[in-house]
């Protein structure tokens, strides 16, 4: 039998921090020749004051991050979509999965109403592929790229993130859903992981499917 070659034409992908998002955005936009939306991170004003203060620029933070976000996904929705393809290294949702986390209970219920008013008016993704690697994994993932402003990320916070992300996808069904284990891979250093995964996206037709790869060596 012939194993099909097509793949979803608006591909998201989401996890927590270091779990390798951008990394597979970029693989998979060259693999497909499809368009490569990435968040603006570094462009966030109050992102390095975050991490040395999380309760008190937590708001302004995710705030920035919502608009943001909410910009890139309007100017998608107002592209072809279907002429070219996208991969995105996230999805709008992630805003609400670190307000949950950062925000007091005052924060999250304003923070909600503004997102409740977005997101109804941004596109959907054909398929969401969810990383997921065990916290200690992530850390050293975080450590060994050296980003400035994530030198104060703890085990802890990745501990917590790690469950609100488990917690947000194991309800989730917007839309089909990949959730993909990377503790034991490494699709940038192997292009065979990639290549298995890639096999993986272009199967990926409807649902929650889980792919739980044993490693390459």
């Amino acid at each position: 039998m012939t194993e099909t070659t097509t793949h979803p034409r608006y591909i998201a992908i989401e996890g927590p921090i270091g779990v390798g998002k951008s990394s597979l955005a970029k693989a998979l936009a060259a693999e497909f020749g499809a368009r490569l939306v990435r968040e603006e991170g570094e462009a966030n004003p109050f992102l390095d004051r975050f991490y040395e203060d999380p309760r008190k620029f937590a708001f302004q933070t995710q705030l920035f991050f919502l608009l943001s976000r909410y910009r890139q996904q309007r100017e998608l929705g107002q592209g072809d979509l279907f002429e070219q393809g996208v991969v995105s290294d996230y999805i709008l949702a992630k805003d609400k999965i670190f307000a949950l986390i950062n925000l007091d209970e005052d924060e999250v219920t304003l923070y909600e109403s503004i997102y409740k008013l977005l997101a109804t008016t941004v596109p959907h993704p054909d398929l969401v592929i969810y990383l997921q690697a065990r916290p200690e994994v992530l850390l050293n993932r975080v450590r060994k790229r050296g980003i400035a402003y994530e030198r104060n990320i703890s085990l802890d916070y990745l501990k917590t993130l790690s469950d609100a992300y488990n917690e947000y996808f194991f309800h989730y069904n917007e839309t089909p859903l990949l959730v993909v284990n990377t503790s034991e891979i490494d699709f940038v250093e192997r292009p065979r992981d990639l290549d298995h995964l890639v096999r993986e996206v272009k199967r990926m037709k409807r649902g929650t499917q889980h792919y739980i790869p044993l490693g390459s060596g």
